[in-house]
């Protein structure tokens, strides 16, 4: 997808409007320009640097490719912002990918040696650190939700399936580039309802409600659906779709932070979609103790969580990326060994089974993002400008690469104590 910006358009988006200039940055610009061509030299894909000339500078080892339109924009901005600056340069159109998905996905795999170790070492004092105003706390959490979650509930609707599941999928292995979407989120959420013995009566609370999807599927069990949620346009959808669904007397679903849970909550089971990334990693230890505390005896908790590797996680965790900036502000990915350091530390619950399906999450990124180019039209009907499209199609081409590299995973995991 190719799309071309125009200066009224990015007028709208101030740190995109203006290229970042005088003596650092060029000093900057030139670092970027000699670390990035020896990372793509050694890399299978192909980098054409276009010169104001007309001529062209070709690099790399065949694969897919990039076209840098602009190398003075792109260099300055992503010698002076790093990976930020590298997304921000994809949104101006100062580069472009036929294959985006493609592209990222082996810069992905390279990720953690794209950077001499040398300069790693020193990524400290160079990168941008995770703004205190973003953090997940009380006061902040509702505005980092809306920032994403509260778009429009029509948006969502144009690429996500007829479930509204936000989250990965989980295909049949034997079927996963025909499999319709819709079962295979079925399958996703009737799998952690099992695991967490969801059935007739049981007292289940909901962290995190989406549009309502797994309420739905849980009240039609028989269980008793308590679901907390800090978006308010996925609440007012949710309560819809669950009176649609006729199973409103089962479900309860509330605006509340997960930490206003009353002391004296008890629930047979407790399920949590893809909400832990949203968290914070200065959370997490009360994010655990919480559901520990609620969990009534023999319960199960029920986690589905994108994770990273453990090193890159602690190198990365005070970093405002720019996933942070666009997309989820006071997000951080934990690993599997930092769930079970925490909840070693300051829970009685323990991790009894996991499942791993993160090549299932690159094949449901890919459709989501195929059915959001379809519908181009009818998103900018909803009144997103090219930049804002531009900008969702790095995204999920972005986290599809994360996927399709192996450098992220995501898991059900269940704790018990």
């Amino acid at each position: 997808m190719t799309i071309t910006q125009s200066r009224a358009d990015l007028r709208t988006w101030p740190d995109l409007a203006t290229v970042p200039s005088g003596a650092r940055a060029a000093v900057s610009a030139v670092v970027a320009r000699r670390l990035f061509t020896g990372a793509v030299r050694r890399l299978p894909v192909t980098v054409r640097i276009e010169r104001s000339d007309g001529s062209s500078q070709v690099l790399g080892q065949g694969g897919p490719a990039m076209t840098v339109h602009r190398p003075e924009e792109f260099f300055a901005r992503l010698g002076r912002l790093g990976l930020i600056g590298f997304g921000e340069a994809y949104l101006t159109g100062a580069w472009d990918a036929e294959d985006l998905g493609g592209f990222l996905t082996v810069l992905c795999a390279e990720l953690p040696t794209l950077v001499p170790p040398a300069l790693q070492r020193a990524r400290a004092l160079v990168v941008p650190r995770s703004p205190h105003t973003l953090r997940s706390t009380r006061d902040n959490s509702r505005d980092n939700i809306a920032h994403h979650y509260d778009l429009s509930n029509d948006l969502f609707e144009t690429f996500l399936d007829g479930s509204l599941c936000y989250s990965s999928a989980l295909f049949d292995p034997t079927a996963m580039q025909t499999e319709d979407l819709g079962t295979a989120q079925a399958r996703k959420v009737e799998r952690l309802l099992d695991r967490i013995g969801v059935g007739p009566e049981t007292r289940l609370l909901e962290i995190g409600t989406g549009w309502g999807e797994l309420a739905i599927r849980a009240a039609r069990r028989g269980a008793r659906v308590r679901s907390v949620t800090l978006s308010v346009e996925q609440l007012e959808l949710a309560r819809r779709r669950v009176a649609e669904a006729g199973v409103a007397d089962r479900v309860d679903i509330e605006l509340r932070d997960y930490r206003a849970i009353e002391e004296d909550a008890a629930y047979d089971a407790v399920a949590s979609i893809e909400m832990i990334e949203a968290v914070g990693h200065e959370f997490w230890p009360e994010y655990f103790r919480i559901l520990d505390r609620v969990l009534a005896p023999g319960g199960r908790v029920g986690l589905q969580a994108i994770l990273m590797p453990h090193d890159r996680m602690l190198a990365t965790r005070n970093t405002h990326t720019w996933i942070n900036k666009y997309i989820f502000p006071g997000g951080f990915l934990p690993s599997v060994e930092a769930i079970e350091e925490v909840t070693r530390r300051h829970t009685t619950l323990r991790i009894t089974d996991r499942l791993s399906f993160g090549h299932h999450y690159a094949e449901t990124l890919r459709r989501w993002d195929a059915a959001f180019r379809a519908n181009h039209d009818r998103v900018v009907g909803l009144g997103f400008d090219e930049t804002f499209l531009r900008m969702w199609h790095f995204y999920l081409e972005y986290s599809r690469a994360g996927f399709a590299s192996g450098y992220l995973d995501v898991e059900q995991i269940v704790l018990e104590r």
